[in-house]
């Protein structure tokens, strides 16, 4: 059956791609492996010294798969059975991806923790995922053995790896003279004789070694997706195989036409792995197209980010706006230092992309950055804005290929809204994640009648383009009226002056049990702008009940890893300082 989207869709995208192959996640690296073993899969280029050039090391999908066999071998032998849970704490490399499939091959299920958490944060997934073995970088090492001390967690094994493990030889050296003890990734003893080195346990076993299992892909999970908790406790979200291969498909048939400035993609790989975005969009993307992954790290290192773009010419960049909007404010990018015109397609997620920052950073690259939508619980992609037909401003875009969303009514959940009227956004996917893990009412609530409610409050125009109007929980009252603070973001986005800003409901400090409106503003380096300036210009936009009246400024706002402005530390803030007096 069609729908009102459907006509917006890129010439040769096509309505569904059903049936999807019964396909676990490491099966797609083993074909790619199978068809294309000597191209290039994890290109290495480390930033930590000055050095001439940029020399990087990669390792090809036939040695990619082979390390991943033989890492699945090593956890076998530590006892990890089928259904297990593996913690995996590693920043963008080509460790991370050995582990991550080889914890697959090993049909355990993947557990991604930010590598940033302190030890509490750490602590709280490993206990809830119920992992016994963890696979970490050398620098984190003293962290997760803090972890494994705290007796209410079942950590018992620890796989450590040495970053330069995979860098060029004069790198390597250069690294372990002048950086590693300095930096903190030396490690003199391991802890307890039950850990073991990663490269130690690579060549201990054999790809043969491998167990032999089988897959129920559409059941087996493959990851615990852990909510960020921007919202209040994260939640495990558990995706399975399937869910994660087919979501990369549609990604991949929506995406087919944006290569258009070479043969072949390859992708900057710059957004996290250990969050869904970066584990679907760029790496089991790549690993599906046969590209290179050219890795990053910590993208908030935009001068990297430039200059692995300016090298090595990547074609496809996932990122979400802030980091966009970095490029575009970078002196050496206004100086014309680098050439990002390699760029054929971005997709911007996980944020509202303002208007100035698409526009310009298309000027930039010449290449297309289309807004997009998803979410853990969908196995990340959901909507885009087409490739090559109409970005509309302001619209997460259109469903991919066999997704369904409606809008649903705010007061009962159930009566589905007609165009243009605003309820909650409702999803049908066949990438939709099992449940919460250990969540039961959580999971009933966000799962009903086999559809996800979502929390996000939207409207679909009449062309079948959606746009996101605010989270429920964001939400604030203002005098009997529903006060939306993303769409006064985008107001305040439209200043010429502002550059990033956020606005929250705040308790009221006059009238108890009331809310008030605040924004806290970025300004452009070198302008300056005043409260009552700011004021004025929401007012021209803005319903009076809608204009925040209290503005603080502030140097950045606090954001996720993955780039999202995070208002609840907003608030947080705001409880724990004195109130600022209205305007």
């Amino acid at each position: 059956m069609t729908k009102p989207w459907h006509n917006s869709y890129d010439e040769g995208v096509p309505y569904t791609l059903a049936p999807y192959p019964d396909q676990t996640v490491h099966e797609i690296l083993e074909e790619t492996a199978s068809k294309h073993p000597q191209l290039p899969a994890c290109v290495t280029a480390p930033r930590e010294l000055p050095v001439i050039g940029r020399p990087s090391v990669s390792i090809t999908y036939r040695q990619l798969n082979d390390l991943a066999d033989r890492f699945a071998a090593g956890l076998a032998a530590m006892g990890v059975q089928k259904g297990d849970r593996v913690a995996l704490m590693y920043p963008n490399s080509t460790q991370f991806v050995i582990a991550f499939f080889g914890i697959l091959k090993a049909g355990a299920t993947v557990v991604a923790i930010n590598p940033t958490y302190p030890a509490p944060q750490i602590a709280q997934q490993v206990t809830d995922s119920g992992a016994r073995v963890a696979f970490c970088m050398s620098a984190l090492y003293d962290r997760m053995v803090t972890v494994r001390n705290d007796a209410s967690t079942p950590l018992e094994r620890i796989i450590v790896s040495n970053v330069k493990e995979y860098f060029p030889g004069l790198i390597k050296t250069l690294f372990t003279l002048a950086t590693e003890r300095k930096d903190g990734h030396r490690i003199e003893q391991l802890d307890s004789p039950e850990d073991v080195w990663l490269q130690d346990m690579l060549s201990t076993y054999s790809a043969s070694q491998r167990p032999s299992l089988t897959f129920t892909p559409a059941e087996d999970v493959a990851i615990f997706q852990y909510t960020g908790g921007t919202t209040g406790v994260p939640k495990g979200a558990r995706a399975t195989h399937k869910g994660l291969s087919t979501n990369a498909m549609q990604m991949e048939a929506w995406l087919r036409s944006a290569n258009t400035a070479s043969s072949s993609p390859s992708f900057l790989a710059a957004a996290p792995f250990y969050h869904v975005y970066g584990l679907v969009a760029v790496l089991i993307f790549a690993v599906k197209t046969a590209a290179p992954m050219y890795m990053v790290p910590d993208p908030r290192q935009t001068s990297e980010v430039l200059g692995m773009i300016d090298y090595f010419k990547p074609t496809i960049y996932m990122g979400v706006p802030a980091l966009y909007n970095a490029i575009n404010q970078h002196p050496d990018v206004k100086a014309g230092k680098y050439d990002l015109t390699s760029i054929d397609a971005c997709v911007s997620g996980s944020a509202p992309l303002p208007a100035d920052v698409k526009r310009r950073f298309e000027e930039l690259t010449s290449g297309k950055l289309m807004e997009g939508f998803g979410m853990s619980e969908t196995a990340v992609a959901s909507h885009c804005n087409p490739v090559n037909g109409t970005n509309k401003e302001g619209s997460i875009g259109l469903p991919l290929p066999d997704v369904d969303s409606k809008i649903m009514s705010l007061e009962d959940g159930v009566t589905e809204l007609p165009p243009g009227e605003i309820g909650e956004l409702v999803i049908i996917t066949p990438s939709m994640m099992l449940g919460y893990h250990n969540m039961p009412t959580e999971t009933a609530n966000a799962l009903r009648n086999g559809m996800l409610y979502t929390g996000d409050i939207a409207y679909m125009d009449e062309e079948g383009y959606f746009f996101i109007v605010d989270r429920k929980k964001d939400m604030v009252l203002i005098g009997g009226y529903n006060v939306y603070p993303n769409n006064i973001d985008k107001v305040l986005f439209g200043h010429p002056k502002i550059i990033e800003a956020a606005v929250a409901g705040i308790p009221h400090p006059e009238k108890a049990g009331q809310e008030a409106l605040k924004a806290w503003i970025v300004v452009e380096p070198g302008e300056t702008l005043t409260a009552e300036e700011v004021i004025a210009f929401c007012e021209e936009q803005l319903a009076p009940y809608a204009v925040p009246r209290r503005i603080e400024f502030v140097s950045e706002l606090p954001k996720s890893t993955v780039g999202k402005i995070l208002r609840r530390e907003l608030i947080k803030q705001e409880t724990e300082q004195a109130q600022i007096p209205a305007v």
